[in-house]
């Protein structure tokens, strides 16, 4: 067998230097975007050890088939550097964190206490002397004492004159619920523990059945329907005083739904008004809606009406709210430092990345700052970020062009920061306007019950599921966000609500029912 020769090399030194020279920078190109790759797939594999959540035998064979390639690149790599030594970038160390040890707390003061008094002997053990008591040593303990069940009969006696023969009786009393069977206590209970406790009704019908209280699942179901359907016009008034906020925060996450042999994806929509970081008077709230899909059309209905600041992440179904021509008029976009943030953290902890960890300490010092004005009323929060941030986040800003610069598009690191560069503009919106907080955590505050909840009652039943608990979730995190009992507190609204005027609803709002309380 004959073998092609070798194209002859030309003659020409010039010719054979540039082509030398091309076979080098060819060469160091293949080793860069192994590098590349080698970088990402090591920020994949740590993301995946990391993560806690997902089933794990797809976890674990997704980072099998990662590992694989990886070794694989690396030992690619390993032969390139060979012909072309690369120098070794130095190392850096991210400070780790030192949870601290929790504190012991004494045992509530408004609780009764119970004596148990434990017997001494009549004499002295020694010499038979008598005995006089010095003080005493006390230990407590917190004890449960399981619930109690009863039936509440609801008796209207009846009475005749006898001048007239006509006969008297107490009108019927309201129930909270049509033809139910259940008082305020215990629907206030069902709907807390499937939504402010996650619990779901099977696991309630079987806790229930074991303390002697036979509750279909069905039954269950239909009380919470019914409670919804008679709490709407609270969740409305919540929902109003939402969005008459100057001020929302902004975000939404999934929420898995029955489907006709399989489950689909929806979307379950927060908006938070919080006024208290600047000062603001009035109470805070959460309004919640549900949606079959995460289309830009869902928010566009939710802030039909509403004009103002709004945080929120960089979700492209809200550009359309930020438009000039938009009617009643365009929404102010603000972004989020948080998530800016994370792309970088994750790089610090993960790889160790130089221009990562430098990044997340530049970020930090605006939050340290931000700390300090948290509460403070809006001009002082402005005077403040105007002397202090702008210099700093000017500073950030042209640092990381500069750093971009000197990247490749596909480095990880780029990418964190064009993701901040990108958003540039409504992250730094902050420093003009004292109202706007730093970060989008209050929206994500207000997710962190469905995406527990989720795990728990693993999906919706359906659309109108979604619905349903998104009110209920509009009340329960709102009776939260102003320190009051979700429970006690659907209780008594439950009890009255039927009898209540209507045009007075707003006095069973959970921030003047704690003021009547």
């Amino acid at each position: 067998m004959t073998t092609p020769a070798a194209e002859p090399l030309p003659d020409d030194v010039e010719t054979l230097k540039a082509m030398l020279l091309a076979e080098r920078q060819a060469h160091r190109a293949e080793v860069r975007d192994q590098a590349l790759l080698i970088e990402k797939l090591e920020h994949q594999i740590a993301r995946l050890r990391h993560d806690r959540f997902g089933q794990s035998s797809e976890r674990r064979a997704l980072l099998d088939q990662l590992e694989l390639q990886l070794f694989e690149l690396k030992e690619d790599q390993a032969q390139a550097q060979a012909a072309m030594p690369i120098d070794e970038p130095p190392t850096q160390t991210v400070q780790a964190f030192t949870r601290r040890k929790p504190a012991r707390r004494p045992l509530p003061d408004h609780l009764p206490r119970e004596r148990v008094v434990y017997p001494v002997p009549q004499a002295c053990p020694c010499c038979g002397g008598a005995l006089h008591k010095l003080g005493e040593d006390v230990t407590e303990t917190l004890e449960l004492v399981p619930r109690q069940w009863k039936v509440i009969q609801h008796v209207r006696e009846k009475h005749s004159c006898r001048s007239c023969e006509k006969i008297t009786q107490p009108p019927a009393p309201s129930h909270p619920i049509a033809r139910g069977r259940a008082g305020p206590g215990l629907l206030a209970h069902v709907l807390f523990a499937k939504y402010g406790l996650h619990l779901p009704l099977t696991r309630q019908s079987a806790t229930y059945a074991r303390e002697g209280i036979e509750l279909d699942v069905s039954t269950l179901a239909d009380w919470v329907g019914a409670s919804a359907a008679t709490l709407m016009p609270l969740v409305e008034v919540v929902r109003a005083h939402v969005f008459a906020a100057e001020r929302l925060h902004a975000d939404d996450t999934t929420v898995p739904v029955l489907d006709v042999g399989r489950t689909r994806t929806g979307r379950l929509w927060t908006y938070v008004r919080d006024d208290r970081p600047f000062a603001g008077a009035d109470p805070p709230a959460a309004a919640y809606f549900y949606s079959p899909d995460r289309g830009g059309a869902h928010p566009q209905e939710h802030l039909a009406s509403y004009v103002g600041l709004m945080q929120a992440d960089a979700y492209a179904g809200f550009n359309r709210l930020y438009e000039t021509a938009r009617k009643p008029g365009p929404i102010v976009e603000a972004a989020c430092w948080a998530h800016a943030r994370r792309k970088f953290f994750d790089l610090a902890r993960l790889n160790k990345a130089p221009i990562a960890i430098d990044a997340v300490a530049r970020i930090d010092a605006l939050f340290a700052i931000e700390r300090e004005i948290n509460g403070l009323s809006p001009v002082e929060r402005r005077k403040v970020r105007q002397e202090r941030s702008r210099p700093r986040v000017e500073a950030l800003g042209t640092w990381l062009r500069q750093q971009y610069a000197r990247l490749s598009p596909n480095n990880q690191v780029a990418k964190a920061i064009a993701y901040s560069l990108n958003c540039w503009d409504g992250l730094v919106r902050f420093l003009d306007d004292g109202r706007l907080c730093m970060t989008n955590n209050a929206a994500e505050r207000a997710l962190r019950c469905i995406a527990v909840g989720r795990h728990n009652w693993t999906f919706a039943g359906s659309d109108a599921g979604g619905r349903r608990a998104a009110a209920i979730y509009t009340l329960i995190e709102t009776a939260k966000l102003n320190d009051v009992d979700p429970q006690a507190w659907l209780t008594d609204v439950l009890a009255r609500l039927h009898d209540h005027p209507a045009k007075r609803i707003t006095e069973l709002l959970p921030w003047n029912w704690k003021t009547q309380r």
